[in-house]
């Protein structure tokens, strides 16, 4: 029985309801895996009957944990009061990103030590709403709009929430869902159910996570406080809310980036006023007009005092995000993808897209070499192959130049495009821009969530 089925059948109000349907669940977050893991436990930690407190370090060794001497199978270090804290030494942020680093991190609650193939990996476990407080500064600058940020406080809780739910009812170990490789076709997209070991991981692949370390203002707090227990529903079913930085104009459908499964909610409309308006994506020269013109949209800002508010010191590092242009020489765009890919094309002579989702986002890219030709996809695998770190988005159109008419492969490529991430459902500059003009969290939801509802459900 669902949500508002519930509510139908006991005609009583969402406060009894929630305390019927579940209590506050907590989510095991995977922070980072190493050989050698250096961790301080800021406060008293109990370790079975042991009291724990300050530096540590583990090793992995011959499939077990050595710590103080001792081998183990797993370590779990539990607070001995609620506020208990413990940092982690070298956490990866931004993995894979132009602006990925080192950094320590404090978090909150319990740290679980565990054995991941040939490496250590360290695991916070703590309560859903703990840990919203740092996603909320985490993913975005808890600086920004009040209403923005109990917007993103929900869809963040509802998206953990229904994956906590999925991995517990889907046994199947899906890993990296994919095609099998074969010369012609290369089809990949990456989601959550890659995690067996814990529930989410603590950067952009899931949400992004920083322990305390980003919580720099009490802004986030109240936020979750305000909503605690609030998700969005559709029919009944918690949503699988997804968002990304930028949409560039136009949100994208959730099934250009995963799996083939339409979901109402997350559609492709455009990021203004006026939704209703027709998306000027329908052939390859009205998307090529689009994403070379800069077209009015709530995440079409350059208000530096409003991005200082939005996003967080290393991702104003980004300045070009809603429309940008990157270029690469003939030989650097071949070395690349032979790299990406591990299949030696030779020269490119040409990228041709074949299937394009309704923000203009690519789906499948046919790359012809001068020896073989690949089509690859789908979104993510597409940014992975054309960047050192990842393109910031797929809906980009391209250009060609050669030195003379009579070559065959071109001597330069350029890739003109729009937005940054997948642009599926909210559109965090656009949300956080729609909180500074005034509009109310549900306003927000509502807008890039068609058809949903807020529902309480603890």
């Amino acid at each position: 029985m669902n949500i508002s089925q519930l509510l139908r059948f006991y005609h009583i109000t969402d406060h009894i309801v929630s305390k019927l349907i579940m209590k506050e669940p907590k989510v095991s977050v995977g922070i980072v895996n190493a050989q050698k893991i250096q961790f301080r436990l800021n406060a008293m930690y109990s370790v079975g009957e042991d009291q724990i407190y300050g530096e540590q370090e583990a090793e992995y060794k011959d499939g077990h944990i050595v710590w103080q001497g001792n081998t183990y199978e797993q370590l779990v270090f539990c607070p001995e009061t609620a506020d208990g804290s413990f940092s982690l030494s070298d956490v990866t942020i931004g993995i894979n990103f132009h602006w990925e680093r080192k950094e320590t991190q404090t978090f909150r609650g319990t740290l679980k030590l565990i054995v991941a193939e040939d490496e250590l990996c360290a695991i916070n476990i703590l309560p859903v709403e703990e840990y919203l407080k740092s996603v909320i500064s985490s993913e975005m600058n808890a600086s920004a709009p009040p209403e923005f940020l109990k917007a993103h406080a929900v869809i963040s809780r509802s998206w953990l929430i229904a994956q906590i739910r999925r991995r517990m009812t889907d046994k199947e170990d899906k890993k990296e869902c994919r095609t099998p490789d074969s010369d012609e076709l290369i089809v990949r997209w990456y989601d959550q159910e890659s995690h067996s070991l814990f529930d989410v991981c603590a950067d952009n692949h899931c949400q992004r996570y920083q322990g305390i370390t980003r919580i720099s203002s009490d802004s986030a707090v109240p936020a979750v406080e305000s909503t605690r227990g609030e998700v969005l529903t559709y029919e009944g079913e918690i949503c699988d809310a997804r968002f990304s930085k930028c949409c560039g104009g136009i949100t994208e459908e959730y099934e250009t980036c995963w799996e083939d499964s339409h979901k109402p909610y997350l559609i492709a409309q455009s990021d203004s006023e006026h939704q209703e308006a027709a998306l000027p994506t329908d052939s390859e020269e009205q998307t090529e007009q689009w994403i070379k013109e800069s077209p009015d949209a709530f995440c079409n800002t350059t208000d530096r005092e409003i991005l200082r508010q939005i996003l967080n010191n290393y991702d104003q590092e980004t300045e070009d995000f809603y429309r940008w242009t990157v270029e690469y020489s003939q030989e650097e765009i071949s070395q690349l993808i032979c790299r990406k890919l591990g299949i030696d094309l030779g020269q490119i002579l040409d990228m041709q897209p074949i299937k394009r989702g309704k923000s203009g986002r690519i789906s499948l890219l046919r790359i012809i070499g001068e020896k073989r030709s690949v089509t690859a996809g789908k979104e993510l695998e597409i940014r992975r192959v054309l960047s050192e770190k990842h393109l910031l988005s797929s809906a980009f159109v391209i250009e060609r130049e050669y030195c003379s008419p009579a070559d065959k492969a071109p001597a330069k490529f350029r890739l003109r495009g729009a937005g940054w991430g997948h642009g599926v459902g909210l559109c965090q500059i656009g949300a956080a821009v729609m909180g500074n003009r005034g509009y109310k969290y549900d306003e927000i939801l509502m807008h890039y969530y068609h058809g949903s509802r807020i529902e309480r459900i603890y």
